[in-house]
Protein backbone atom coordinates (compact mmCIF):
# COMPACT_ATOMS: atom_id res chain seq x y z
CA UNK A 1 0.00 0.00 0.00
CA UNK A 2 1.38 3.38 -0.77
CA UNK A 3 0.92 6.15 1.41
CA UNK A 4 -0.48 9.46 -0.83
CA UNK A 5 0.21 11.70 2.14
CA UNK A 6 20.92 34.83 -11.12
CA UNK A 7 23.88 36.44 -12.29
CA UNK A 8 24.91 34.66 -15.24
CA UNK A 9 26.63 31.42 -14.98
CA UNK A 10 30.44 31.71 -13.86
CA UNK A 11 33.57 32.44 -16.04
CA UNK A 12 34.36 28.68 -16.80
CA UNK A 13 31.30 27.50 -18.13
CA UNK A 14 31.44 30.68 -20.36
CA UNK A 15 31.51 28.42 -23.46
CA UNK A 16 27.91 26.69 -22.73
CA UNK A 17 26.01 29.83 -21.58
CA UNK A 18 26.17 30.92 -25.32
CA UNK A 19 23.05 28.44 -25.92
CA UNK A 20 22.35 28.77 -21.81
CA UNK A 21 17.98 29.05 -21.60
CA UNK A 22 16.61 32.54 -21.77
CA UNK A 23 15.46 33.39 -18.22
CA UNK A 24 12.07 35.02 -19.32
CA UNK A 25 9.90 32.50 -17.88
CA UNK A 26 9.88 29.95 -14.92
CA UNK A 27 11.97 27.50 -15.86
CA UNK A 28 11.43 23.84 -14.22
CA UNK A 29 13.69 20.45 -13.72
CA UNK A 30 12.92 16.79 -13.61
CA UNK A 31 16.38 15.58 -12.89
CA UNK A 32 16.29 11.73 -12.52
CA UNK A 33 19.56 9.28 -12.03
CA UNK A 34 19.38 6.31 -14.71
CA UNK A 35 20.44 4.00 -12.03
CA UNK A 36 16.96 1.77 -11.63
CA UNK A 37 13.79 1.97 -13.09
CA UNK A 38 11.31 4.87 -11.87
CA UNK A 39 8.87 4.24 -9.06
CA UNK A 40 5.91 6.25 -7.83
CA UNK A 41 7.89 8.84 -5.87
CA UNK A 42 9.59 10.11 -9.30
CA UNK A 43 6.22 9.82 -10.49
CA UNK A 44 5.01 12.68 -8.13
CA UNK A 45 8.34 14.73 -8.61
CA UNK A 46 7.49 14.71 -11.93
CA UNK A 47 4.36 15.58 -12.39
CA UNK A 48 4.92 17.96 -10.08
CA UNK A 49 7.43 19.75 -11.65
CA UNK A 50 4.87 19.67 -15.28
CA UNK A 51 1.91 20.81 -13.13
CA UNK A 52 3.76 23.85 -11.35
CA UNK A 53 5.45 24.78 -14.78
CA UNK A 54 2.42 24.90 -16.94
CA UNK A 55 0.65 26.70 -14.19
CA UNK A 56 3.13 29.52 -13.91
CA UNK A 57 3.72 29.50 -17.96
CA UNK A 58 7.01 28.20 -17.29
CA UNK A 59 9.07 25.76 -18.83
CA UNK A 60 10.05 22.24 -18.30
CA UNK A 61 13.33 20.32 -18.56
CA UNK A 62 14.77 16.79 -18.00
CA UNK A 63 17.85 16.34 -17.40
CA UNK A 64 19.92 12.93 -16.57
CA UNK A 65 22.22 12.95 -13.86
CA UNK A 66 24.48 9.89 -14.90
CA UNK A 67 27.52 10.84 -12.97
CA UNK A 68 27.61 7.74 -11.65
CA UNK A 69 29.17 5.66 -14.65
CA UNK A 70 28.95 2.33 -12.87
CA UNK A 71 25.46 2.22 -11.78
CA UNK A 72 24.16 4.18 -14.63
CA UNK A 73 23.19 2.21 -17.93
CA UNK A 74 21.49 3.29 -20.92
CA UNK A 75 18.92 0.45 -20.84
CA UNK A 76 17.60 3.09 -16.89
CA UNK A 77 18.05 5.57 -19.38
CA UNK A 78 15.80 4.45 -21.98
CA UNK A 79 13.31 3.23 -19.37
CA UNK A 80 12.92 6.57 -17.90
CA UNK A 81 11.77 8.28 -21.41
CA UNK A 82 9.55 5.66 -22.28
CA UNK A 83 7.96 6.43 -18.13
CA UNK A 84 7.90 9.46 -18.77
CA UNK A 85 6.22 9.53 -22.02
CA UNK A 86 3.53 7.17 -20.54
CA UNK A 87 2.97 9.88 -18.13
CA UNK A 88 2.20 11.96 -20.81
CA UNK A 89 5.24 14.50 -19.66
CA UNK A 90 6.29 17.19 -22.00
CA UNK A 91 9.85 18.19 -21.94
CA UNK A 92 11.83 20.49 -24.08
CA UNK A 93 15.03 19.06 -25.99
CA UNK A 94 17.40 18.22 -25.84
CA UNK A 95 18.01 16.87 -22.45
CA UNK A 96 21.24 17.65 -20.88
CA UNK A 97 23.30 14.43 -19.86
CA UNK A 98 25.93 15.26 -16.80
CA UNK A 99 28.28 13.11 -18.26
CA UNK A 100 28.36 14.57 -21.16
CA UNK A 101 29.81 17.79 -19.04
CA UNK A 102 32.79 16.43 -16.67
CA UNK A 103 34.96 19.20 -17.80
CA UNK A 104 32.31 22.14 -16.65
CA UNK A 105 32.32 20.30 -13.29
CA UNK A 106 36.53 19.69 -13.42
CA UNK A 107 36.94 23.47 -14.21
CA UNK A 108 34.50 24.02 -10.81
CA UNK A 109 36.53 22.04 -8.74
CA UNK A 110 39.89 23.37 -10.04
CA UNK A 111 38.69 26.72 -9.07
CA UNK A 112 37.81 25.43 -5.56
CA UNK A 113 41.15 23.86 -5.28
CA UNK A 114 43.20 26.74 -5.96
CA UNK A 115 41.56 28.63 -3.84
CA UNK A 116 42.65 26.66 -0.70
CA UNK A 117 38.95 25.66 -0.45
CA UNK A 118 39.48 21.70 -1.23
CA UNK A 119 41.45 19.04 -0.28
CA UNK A 120 42.55 15.48 -1.36
CA UNK A 121 40.85 12.88 1.00
CA UNK A 122 42.65 9.69 0.98
CA UNK A 123 40.80 7.56 4.32
CA UNK A 124 38.42 4.44 2.83
CA UNK A 125 34.85 4.18 4.30
CA UNK A 126 36.48 1.52 6.42
CA UNK A 127 38.82 3.44 7.63
CA UNK A 128 36.55 6.24 8.60
CA UNK A 129 33.94 3.75 9.92
CA UNK A 130 37.03 2.43 12.38
CA UNK A 131 38.31 5.88 13.32
CA UNK A 132 35.01 6.76 14.28
CA UNK A 133 34.19 3.68 16.17
CA UNK A 134 38.15 4.41 18.18
CA UNK A 135 36.97 7.88 18.79
CA UNK A 136 33.51 7.25 20.09
CA UNK A 137 35.43 4.27 22.44
CA UNK A 138 37.22 6.83 24.14
CA UNK A 139 34.10 9.14 25.14
CA UNK A 140 33.84 11.17 21.76
CA UNK A 141 30.23 11.91 20.86
CA UNK A 142 31.24 12.13 17.26
CA UNK A 143 29.14 14.19 15.19
CA UNK A 144 26.67 13.29 12.22
CA UNK A 145 25.22 15.27 9.29
CA UNK A 146 21.73 15.31 8.89
CA UNK A 147 21.41 12.22 6.92
CA UNK A 148 23.16 10.29 9.76
CA UNK A 149 26.36 9.55 8.72
CA UNK A 150 29.55 10.53 10.68
CA UNK A 151 31.04 13.66 9.59
CA UNK A 152 34.75 13.16 7.76
CA UNK A 153 37.24 12.99 10.36
CA UNK A 154 40.27 15.87 10.44
CA UNK A 155 42.95 13.81 9.37
CA UNK A 156 43.38 14.31 5.71
CA UNK A 157 42.28 18.11 6.01
CA UNK A 158 45.43 18.44 8.55
CA UNK A 159 47.82 17.41 6.51
CA UNK A 160 50.76 18.88 5.20
CA UNK A 161 51.13 19.99 1.70
CA UNK A 162 53.99 17.82 1.14
CA UNK A 163 52.05 14.92 2.34
CA UNK A 164 49.51 15.59 0.16
CA UNK A 165 51.62 15.93 -2.69
CA UNK A 166 53.49 13.09 -2.11
CA UNK A 167 50.42 10.73 -1.69
CA UNK A 168 48.74 12.40 -5.01
CA UNK A 169 52.08 11.69 -6.74
CA UNK A 170 52.03 7.72 -5.50
CA UNK A 171 48.65 7.16 -7.02
CA UNK A 172 47.15 6.65 -3.87
CA UNK A 173 43.02 6.72 -4.99
CA UNK A 174 41.28 9.60 -3.18
CA UNK A 175 38.50 12.08 -2.91
CA UNK A 176 38.13 16.01 -3.00
CA UNK A 177 36.42 17.32 -0.10
CA UNK A 178 35.07 20.91 0.41
CA UNK A 179 37.17 22.63 3.45
CA UNK A 180 33.74 23.52 5.16
CA UNK A 181 35.45 25.59 7.79
CA UNK A 182 37.58 27.55 5.12
CA UNK A 183 34.34 27.59 3.02
CA UNK A 184 32.37 29.38 5.10
CA UNK A 185 35.23 31.84 6.09
CA UNK A 186 35.19 32.81 2.25
CA UNK A 187 31.88 33.06 2.07
CA UNK A 188 31.45 35.28 4.79
CA UNK A 189 27.59 35.70 5.22
CA UNK A 190 24.68 34.02 6.99
CA UNK A 191 23.05 32.17 3.39
CA UNK A 192 19.25 31.52 3.25
CA UNK A 193 17.02 30.11 0.72
CA UNK A 194 13.21 30.98 -0.38
CA UNK A 195 11.17 27.49 0.19
CA UNK A 196 7.41 26.85 -0.90
CA UNK A 197 6.93 23.49 -0.19
CA UNK A 198 5.77 20.94 2.06
CA UNK A 199 7.24 21.77 5.14
CA UNK A 200 8.88 24.75 6.26
CA UNK A 201 7.69 27.99 3.85
CA UNK A 202 9.61 30.91 3.83
CA UNK A 203 13.17 32.21 4.25
CA UNK A 204 15.06 29.28 5.58
CA UNK A 205 18.62 30.20 7.28
CA UNK A 206 20.88 27.61 5.56
CA UNK A 207 23.58 25.24 8.03
CA UNK A 208 25.94 24.11 5.92
CA UNK A 209 28.52 23.72 8.34
CA UNK A 210 26.04 20.39 9.42
CA UNK A 211 27.19 18.42 6.87
CA UNK A 212 31.50 18.84 7.56
CA UNK A 213 33.80 18.34 4.78
CA UNK A 214 31.51 17.09 1.71
CA UNK A 215 32.98 15.29 -1.37
CA UNK A 216 32.70 17.16 -4.40
CA UNK A 217 34.97 13.88 -6.56
CA UNK A 218 35.75 10.55 -6.11
CA UNK A 219 37.54 8.17 -7.77
CA UNK A 220 35.38 6.94 -9.23
CA UNK A 221 33.25 10.24 -10.39
CA UNK A 222 34.40 12.58 -11.35
CA UNK A 223 31.92 15.22 -9.60
CA UNK A 224 29.53 14.94 -6.62
CA UNK A 225 25.70 15.35 -6.89
CA UNK A 226 26.02 18.33 -5.18
CA UNK A 227 28.94 20.18 -7.49
CA UNK A 228 27.02 18.63 -10.55
CA UNK A 229 23.71 19.71 -9.44
CA UNK A 230 24.10 23.66 -8.62
CA UNK A 231 26.64 23.84 -12.30
CA UNK A 232 23.66 22.32 -14.14
CA UNK A 233 20.87 24.59 -12.51
CA UNK A 234 23.13 27.96 -12.93
CA UNK A 235 23.53 27.18 -16.85
CA UNK A 236 20.05 25.70 -17.44
CA UNK A 237 18.86 29.09 -16.21
CA UNK A 238 16.77 26.95 -13.38
CA UNK A 239 14.59 29.03 -11.64
CA UNK A 240 12.97 26.98 -9.73
CA UNK A 241 14.04 23.67 -8.11
CA UNK A 242 11.27 21.38 -7.29
CA UNK A 243 11.88 17.49 -5.32
CA UNK A 244 11.87 15.61 -2.07
CA UNK A 245 11.46 16.54 1.19
CA UNK A 246 14.81 14.06 1.72
CA UNK A 247 16.76 16.45 -0.37
CA UNK A 248 16.06 19.40 1.88
CA UNK A 249 19.05 20.09 4.21
CA UNK A 250 21.24 19.40 0.87
CA UNK A 251 19.74 22.56 0.13
CA UNK A 252 22.65 24.35 2.72
CA UNK A 253 25.46 22.97 0.79
CA UNK A 254 24.19 24.29 -2.35
CA UNK A 255 23.74 27.40 -1.23
CA UNK A 256 27.08 27.26 -0.33
CA UNK A 257 28.52 26.27 -3.22
CA UNK A 258 26.53 29.04 -5.44
CA UNK A 259 28.00 31.56 -3.27
CA UNK A 260 31.63 30.38 -3.57
CA UNK A 261 31.02 29.81 -7.18
CA UNK A 262 28.98 33.15 -7.92
CA UNK A 263 26.46 31.26 -9.36
CA UNK A 264 22.30 32.51 -9.01
CA UNK A 265 19.98 30.34 -6.43
CA UNK A 266 16.51 29.07 -7.48
CA UNK A 267 14.03 29.33 -5.51
CA UNK A 268 13.24 26.14 -3.73
CA UNK A 269 10.28 23.69 -3.59
CA UNK A 270 10.70 20.33 -1.82
CA UNK A 271 7.28 17.96 -1.62
CA UNK A 272 6.07 15.51 0.16
CA UNK A 273 7.58 11.94 -0.12
CA UNK A 274 5.94 8.76 -1.26
CA UNK A 275 5.82 5.64 1.21
CA UNK A 276 5.14 2.58 1.71
CA UNK A 277 2.99 1.44 4.50
CA UNK A 278 5.50 1.36 7.17
CA UNK A 279 6.46 4.48 6.09
CA UNK A 280 9.53 4.16 4.43
CA UNK A 281 10.69 6.25 1.49
CA UNK A 282 10.15 4.48 -1.54
CA UNK A 283 13.90 3.55 -3.40
CA UNK A 284 15.51 1.82 -6.32
CA UNK A 285 17.64 0.63 -3.95
CA UNK A 286 15.12 -1.64 -1.97
CA UNK A 287 13.07 -2.81 -5.48
CA UNK A 288 10.23 -1.02 -4.75
CA UNK A 289 7.79 -1.22 -7.93
CA UNK A 290 8.60 0.53 -10.99
CA UNK A 291 6.46 2.77 -12.82
CA UNK A 292 6.65 0.10 -16.17
CA UNK A 293 5.64 -2.90 -14.04
CA UNK A 294 2.49 -1.03 -13.05
CA UNK A 295 1.96 0.15 -16.48
CA UNK A 296 1.75 -3.25 -17.88
CA UNK A 297 -0.26 -4.25 -14.96
CA UNK A 298 -2.82 -2.31 -16.09
CA UNK A 299 -2.97 1.27 -14.65
CA UNK A 300 -3.68 4.46 -16.37
CA UNK A 301 -2.11 7.59 -15.60
CA UNK A 302 -5.25 8.69 -14.05
CA UNK A 303 -4.91 6.21 -11.47
CA UNK A 304 -0.77 6.90 -11.05
CA UNK A 305 -1.84 10.60 -10.41
CA UNK A 306 -4.57 9.29 -7.48
CA UNK A 307 -1.86 6.64 -5.77
CA UNK A 308 0.58 9.96 -5.55
CA UNK A 309 -1.75 12.10 -4.45
CA UNK A 310 -2.14 14.66 -7.44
Amino acid sequence: MINTLPRDPIEFVAEESMTAIPRQKPVFRFAPSPNGPLHLGHALSALLNQDMAVSAGGRLLLRIEDIDLTRCTPEFEAGIYADLEWLSMDWERPVRRQSEHFEAYQAALDSLIARGLAYPSFMTRGEIKTWVAAAEANGILWPRDPDGSPLYPPNDRERSHFDRQHLLASGMKHAWRLDMGKALEAVGEALSWEETGDGDRGRIAANPGAWGDVVLSRSDAPSSYHLSVVLDDALQGITHVVRGLDLFHSTSVHRLLQALLDLSAPTYHHHRLVTDKDGRKLSKSQGDTGLAELRNGGLSLADIRCLVGL
